[in-house]
């Protein structure tokens, strides 16, 4: 049987250049040096970072790419973001990292050398690439730094990417997952530089939440006001940062018992809750991750405050639960008891025993955060969800009750209400820090936050 696919559309469908334009492009250019005490954000940071990595693998070559490009439709790509671990090691954070690749070459003795190979800047004395390459010129993608220049910036030697083809093959794929694991387990501390990226990221979505309760008008009067309320927080992601760290949940009505609505097509409706989860990412990479829902009249009625302060009471319990030592698991235990009584209590669970409350939770209550929303995934579970809390983890802490519209174990006026409470942490010493704390979380701290913001 005979096979056929289609296939992504690379042809740039460049014109023809006459040797007398060739010519004539290929002189009269000023020079443009970038500034030669420019240095990556955090650079001084990833030496040590790169020192911890070499340790764990002596004598082996390690290889971490900033991934490639990801076609989005015909001969457009996704706008590129490279891969977390590479962006750690190098402090390299920007879309001219496509194709790119860190490599730790084995010194002879039982460490690395550190080398980058990358796609310099566009020679103007020679070549055409820096006018007619639509992917990689200059002209259409704007400025890479030179070798020279990249060495500066990182603190690491540079060689064209053309080298790579030139290193022998010997690849594992054991240890290619061993490499991964441990490098999502060095990253699950934080130290100070990461925790303060981290806070930036939480004020500027602190200011993104800010900015949609005062879009909430608005997006009532719109036939789309989720994607009203998406673009607006949005917005405030690119004016600030890189963007979303993720794709911003505006879930209204029963849509906030899909837990990962990222469609926001729907209307709001003024006797409705809206759940917002979003996070501004940095520049630098590092993304936050909050939850609030809000009452889209600005006030809740009595059954959504019922639900809602069942949420907040499981997550009180949680973040109680949050100091060095212990389990990871424990802040969401906390809370599913909380959760689980409550529905007792309420007469939709007949015992808070067992684990018939999942059917109404569905999910964990918290993961790590940092380069990822989801950080640091593929740790192995002794040193992540089966281990214990250290200073300088950063995680959320976010139960949340789904009721789904259709559930005929709830009463009436319960189905078609989700509320997702979220913020995020750092583990201290003496227990944690509330880095999101800008952002109410009463009832009565929500209605009157959104009452002065919609006021003015």
């Amino acid at each position: 049987m005979t096979e056929v696919s289609v296939r992504p559309h690379t042809s740039s469908h460049d014109l023809p250049v006459s040797p007398e334009l060739a010519t004539f492009m290929a002189g009269g250019w000023a020079p443009s040096p970038l500034p030669r005490d420019a240095r990556v954000p955090g650079s001084g940071l990833t030496p040590a970072r790169r020192a911890r990595l070499s340790a764990r693998f002596p004598g082996e070559r390690l290889i971490v790419p900033a991934g490639e490009p990801r076609v989005r439709s015909n001969d457009c790509d996704h706008r590129f973001r490279p891969h977390s671990a590479y962006a750690w090691l190098t402090g390299l954070t920007g879309e001219d990292q496509a194709g790119h690749v860190l490599v730790l070459e084995p010194d002879g003795t039982r460490g690395h050398e550190a080398v980058l190979f990358l796609r310099p800047r566009s020679p103007r004395d020679g070549g055409e690439e820096f006018y007619r390459d639509r992917r990689h010129g200059e002209f259409w993608v704007g400025r890479r730094p030179d070798l020279a220049e990249a060495e500066r910036l990182t603190g690491i030697r540079c060689v064209h990417l053309d080298g790579l083809k030139r290193l022998p093959p010997g690849r594992d794929a054991a240890r290619d997952a061993e490499l991964a694991s441990v490098l999502s387990e060095l990253r699950l501390v934080k130290d100070a530089w990461e925790v303060s990226q981290l806070q930036a990221a939480v004020d500027h979505t602190t200011a993104g939440f800010e900015d949609v309760v005062r879009a909430v008008p608005r997006a009532l009067a719109h036939p789309r006001g989720e994607r009203w309320i998406e673009g607006v927080f949005d917005l405030r992601a690119r004016a600030e940062g890189n963007g979303t760290g993720y794709e911003t949940i505006a879930a209204s009505g029963a849509h906030a018992c899909v837990l990962h609505w990222t469609r926001n097509d729907g209307r709001l409706d003024r006797d409705d809750l809206l759940l917002l989860d979003a996070g501004v990412e940095t520049d630098t990479l590092y993304t936050a991750d909050i939850t609030r829902t809000l009452p889209l009249s600005g006030r809740f009625s009595p059954v959504q405050r019922q639900v809602y302060e069942l949420v907040l009471a499981a997550q009180e319990a949680g973040i109680a639960a949050l100091r060095p030592g212990a389990s990871f698991r424990d802040f969401h235990r906390a809370g599913m008891k909380v959760i689980a009584e409550g529905l007792a209590d309420w007469g939709v669970l007949r015992s808070p025993e067992g684990e018939l409350h999942r059917r109404y939770t569905l999910c964990g209550s918290g993961h790590m955060l940092g380069l990822d929303v989801h950080d640091c995934a593929q740790a192995r579970s002794d040193a992540y969800v089966d281990g214990a809390l250290a200073e300088g983890h950063v995680l959320t802490v976010e139960p949340g009750l789904y009721f789904q519209p259709d559930d005929e174990t709830l009463p009436a006026e319960l189905r078609g209400i989700g509320v997702r409470i979220e913020d995020d942490l750092v583990i201290m010493e003496d227990g944690a820090r509330l880095m999101s704390g800008a952002l109410p979380r009463t009832p009565e701290a929500i209605e009157a936050w959104m009452g002065a913001l919609l006021d003015g």
